[in-house]
């Protein structure tokens, strides 16, 4: 993060959050996914989220479940 702050050479970051986020979510999710053999409840138990929230993520990342 500190890299891409510095690389925009002085010019203002837009989005970050969001950037930042699809970062990391999807393979985070993947992963998780792949851990709890497509368990949703599992899955959303381990990251510490409600089953409808992973479903949601799980759809917006195109991620099979």
């Amino acid at each position: 993060l500190g890299q891409y702050l510095t690389d925009l050479d002085g010019e203002q970051p837009c989005n970050l959050y969001e950037k930042v986020l699809s970062e990391i979510e999807k393979p985070l999710f993947s992963t998780i996914m792949v851990h709890c053999d497509n368990n949703q409840s599992r899955a959303a138990c381990c990251l510490g989220i409600n089953r409808g929230t992973l479903r949601k993520k799980l759809k917006q990342y195109q991620i099979p479940h």
